[in-house]
């Protein structure tokens, strides 16, 4: 056994205890499985519809905004690309106010309309959840989609324009093959966020018409207390998950670009100034789509910002600590996994680790506390577990980053390097981390900033005297300390921005060649 199959096989036990192992926990302390009643179904077919309608609308919305941001320079080209991640990495509940105070009744599109004599817009329902879900998933699917088209050699835009390539001759030799490779991991991920999505199908959603799964499974545990409807419910969203990650996976194909020299890239195909309007007026929707509801927090939460409690800034060193915890693990889990599924040409190691988003950190957290409970004291271990279960949950963002940037390296240079003997430690210091560093400071920034915001695990294993950030913002919100919890939300926010942009700049100073 090799050095990578060693530690991608330890990589992916870890995964498979923190998955299946606190899914068997959960089934074994259920005394009896109780079948799928009326309410059950509707919430799996509101589960379904919803999740498809929001990743079909967030990857459609992705493709021409990541087209337009990849052909084209203008000044904050940079910062609009570091914002892509902003909304995606706020935490929900935050980021829902937002929404709330650009589309709820009393929001700003409700006043445009009041003023022309128009009837106000509400925000709660289904659509209200499908227009949450794109807010977040858009920049998402964008930033994937743009690492897609950056991945082209500019070369081959060169070559292109040389033979006469118009337009949509590009489309079809260039760009659609790089997008049958790039969509399906993109839909997958973004379909399985939606499908475990707690916070916004509580917050807009919720009743009869408007629940989810995951909600459905925090009533079982939280009002039921039915562990056998928990269980079962869980298993029907793992199933689902691991349907549409064989589907997905099974469509992916290879573009077969090769390697290029890291020239600039020009677009002599989107150079007229049709296109050029056509981009500015996209980038400029989008930008006003996902700015809007972030200024408003900032607005809200900046007077309350020199006269917060001191508590506030103490959770906000705790998740601090977890967060930068979360990185380093992420890292020692997902490296050696990606380098398993590549070597070994395995799929399913990248479909084990997507699988942790099926699980959902709720039932995951119920599994590590009955398991911990008869062993030890749970809130004691409240910053390792979540830390751990953060990772684990950041890990398909991570292989859909670093498994396509490592599969094109060994297919570019594996076979020199096997020619050279470079192997181990050698290989990845000298070939690996200087080609990974734009999909590695994406991955650390991404985990990072989601562990930063996460209110999910320590929910139930925190102690009352140590909340993280998210979790005492959630305390001031239940206790209608507005002022208070909108002042910790905009240091939350200042907060993740900042580890995101502290590990992504690498990346983005490659997205600039």
């Amino acid at each position: 056994m090799t050095r990578t199959t060693a530690t991608g096989s330890l990589a992916l036990a870890v995964v498979l205890l923190f998955t299946l192992g606190t899914l068997a926990a959960v089934l074994i302390r259920a005394e009896a499985l109780s079948g799928f009643g009326p309410a059950d179904w509707a919430a799996l077919r509101f589960s379904l519809v919803q999740a498809t309608l929001s990743a079909t609308l967030s990857i459609l919305l992705a493709i021409p905004l990541g087209r337009a941001i990849a052909r084209r320079r203008f000044p904050g080209r940079g910062l609009l690309i570091m914002l892509l991640g902003a909304p995606f990495i706020l935490p929900t509940i935050v980021a829902v106010f937002g929404l709330i105070s650009v589309f709820g009744r009393s929001g700003i599109v409700s006043d445009v309309l009041g003023f022309v004599g128009l009837e106000p817009i509400s925000i709660y329902g289904f659509h209200g959840v499908v227009l949450a879900h794109v807010f977040f998933n858009l920049p998402l699917a964008t930033r994937l989609v743009l690492q897609g088209w950056l991945a082209i050699p500019a070369e081959r835009f060169r070559l292109a324009a040389s033979l006469g390539f118009r337009a949509r001759d590009v489309t079809r030799w260039l760009e659609r093959p790089m997008l049958r490779e790039v969509l399906p991991g993109t839909f997958l991920v973004i379909f399985l966020l939606c499908l475990t999505s707690f916070a916004v199908a509580l917050a807009l959603g919720g009743g009869p018409k408007a629940t989810t799964i995951e909600l459905a499974i925090y009533q079982a545990f939280n009002l039921e207390f039915d562990l056998g409807k928990a269980a079962l419910l869980a298993l029907v969203q793992f199933a689902l998950g691991l349907a549409v990650a064989l589907i997905a996976f099974r469509v992916a194909l290879p573009t077969g670009f090769g390697a290029g020299l890291d020239r600039s890239l020009r677009r002599w195909d989107a150079a007229g100034p049709g296109f050029v309007l056509m981009d500015t007026v996209i980038i400029a929707l989008a930008t006003v789509f996902l700015v809007l509801p972030i200024t408003m927090i900032a607005l809200d939460g900046l007077p309350r910002l020199l006269s917060l409690p001191a508590s506030i800034w103490w959770a906000a060193l705790r998740s601090l600590g977890i967060a930068l915890t979360s990185v380093v693990v992420t890292l020692a889990l997902a490296l050696p996994m990606a380098a398993l599924s590549v070597k070994s040409r395995l799929r399913v190691v990248e479909g084990i680790g997507s699988l942790t988003l099926a699980a959902s950190p709720l039932v995951i957290g119920t599994g590590l506390f009955i398991i911990l409970f008869p062993l030890t004291d749970p809130f004691a271990l409240a910053f390792p577990v979540t830390a751990m279960v953060n990772s684990v949950m950041s890990l398909p963002f991570a292989l859909r980053a670093l498994v396509p940037a490592l599969g094109q390296i060994e297919a570019d240079y594996g076979r020199l390097a096997d020619g050279l003997g470079m192997s181990g430690w050698a290989r990845l210091r000298l070939l690996w981390l200087p080609r990974l560093r734009r999909p590695l400071g994406f991955t650390m920034g991404l985990s990072a900033a989601l562990s930063m915001g996460d209110l999910g695990v320590i929910a139930l294993f925190a102690a009352p005297d140590a909340p993280t950030l998210p979790l005492q913002i959630y305390r001031l919100m239940a206790a209608y300390r507005m002022p208070d919890a909108a002042g910790g939300a905009l240091v939350l926010l200042v907060s993740s921005l900042a580890l995101f942009w502290i590990f992504d700049r690498g990346g983005r100073a490659h997205a600039d060649t």
